[in-house]
């Protein structure tokens, strides 16, 4: 058994060890995952993005285009003192306003245009029968969208509609936590796995 796998099955029983309790065992595995983390991360910034996108194209290659980013970059530190905070808010406002830019037509694409695309389908198969899966999906966004319809007062044919639209919505809601649950008990059972197998060997 190698250092890693030691390392790794402690460490595991560490975390598990707030099923128990909260207990300083817990509390020291969970500061060393955030700090290394926290490490990773900067050593991941600073090699991937730092160094291989500004600073050696910019002092090596003499790209000098990249001043414009590299001035933002620096004004951002204004925040850290009170006479130079109202330089920060230059660089902020590019980064929400380049970032909106880009993240607006990829959201509208993404949930906006392939959702209401994935809506028009034949509610009749070729072979000429109804197509149930078609026109329970229809069936659904018109209930849903009808719920959100807050113009007129719910009552009537709206009404019932937007009740069906909240039993869509909880369906949904459902189906999403189930879907989280799940993933985290696949990780569990993954790091279960690891211990009776790698670091206890009580499995082949």
């Amino acid at each position: 058994m190698d250092i890693a796998t030691i390392v790794a099955g402690v460490l595991t029983l560490a975390i598990f060890s707030f099923l128990y309790r909260d207990n300083p065992v817990y509390k020291m595995a969970e500061s060393l995952l955030i700090g290394v983390s926290i490490g990773y991360m900067l050593v991941i910034t600073w090699t991937n993005s730092l160094n291989a996108l500004l600073f050696n194209p910019l002092f090596g290659d003499g790209r000098l285009s990249l001043i414009i980013p590299f001035a933002l970059g620096l004004l951002m530190f204004g925040r850290f003192h009170r006479s130079t905070n109202a330089l920060s808010r230059i660089p902020i406002a590019v980064l929400i306003g380049s970032g909106a830019g880009v993240a607006i037509p990829a959201m509208l694409n993404e949930r906006t245009l392939k959702q209401m695309s994935a809506t028009v389908v034949p509610l009749v198969t070729e072979s000429g029968y109804p197509n149930l899966s078609g026109i329970v999906i229809v069936l659904g966004v018109l209930c849903t969208i009808s719920y959100f319809y807050f113009s007129r007062e719910h009552k009537g044919v709206l009404g019932k509609s937007a009740r069906v639209g909240t039993w869509f919505l909880m369906i949904f809601f459902g189906t999403t936590f189930g879907y989280t649950v799940m993933s985290r008990m696949s990780t569990f059972i993954g790091r279960v796995e690891f211990l009776l197998s790698d670091f206890l060997k009580l499995t082949n």
